[in-house]
């Protein structure tokens, strides 16, 4: 009898989430809402992401941010958030690091917010609520240029 491990599987592909040296790309997620924050979580670890860390306000991104330096490889960022907004910690994260790779995190209704943070150096923006697929294609076309 064939076992499954016995037959290649042609279709297989790898995760999403894992750079060629077979680790995962590292996120920190920084968002005030637990639910928003799990979600984008399990979306982004079940393809491979490791997400090493969270945040629940723009201040405390900032520090998580400079606190894992250089081992960051995308932040997602909520725009409202209390002590410190999401434009505000993206303005301070590029400050501190012109290469950092930023994706905005908005609800329906904040272009004009989202457009600026595109002016400050976000490289791209998910609306919620979210959509894994449109979550995973947005992070994985900025993560591959």
């Amino acid at each position: 009898m064939i076992a499954k491990n016995d037959m290649p599987n042609i279709n297989e592909k790898l995760p999403e989430g894992i750079k060629e040296d077979g680790s995962g790309y590292r996120v920190l997620i920084v968002d005030d809402s637990m639910f928003i924050a799990k979600q984008l979580s399990q979306i982004l670890t079940s393809e491979g992401f490791d997400v090493i860390g969270t945040a629940s306000d723009g201040l405390q991104g900032l520090e998580k941010y400079k606190e894992f330096y250089p081992n960051v490889d995308l932040v997602t960022m909520d725009i409202t958030m209390p002590k410190m907004d999401g434009v505000t910690s993206l303005e301070k994260i590029m400050e501190f690091d012109k290469n950092a790779v930023v994706v905005m995190v908005s609800a329906l209704g904040k272009e004009d917010v989202v457009k600026k943070s595109l002016l400050i150096g976000a490289k791209s923006y998910i609306v919620k609520p979210l959509d894994r697929k449109k979550v995973l294609e947005r992070i994985v076309s900025i993560l591959s240029k």
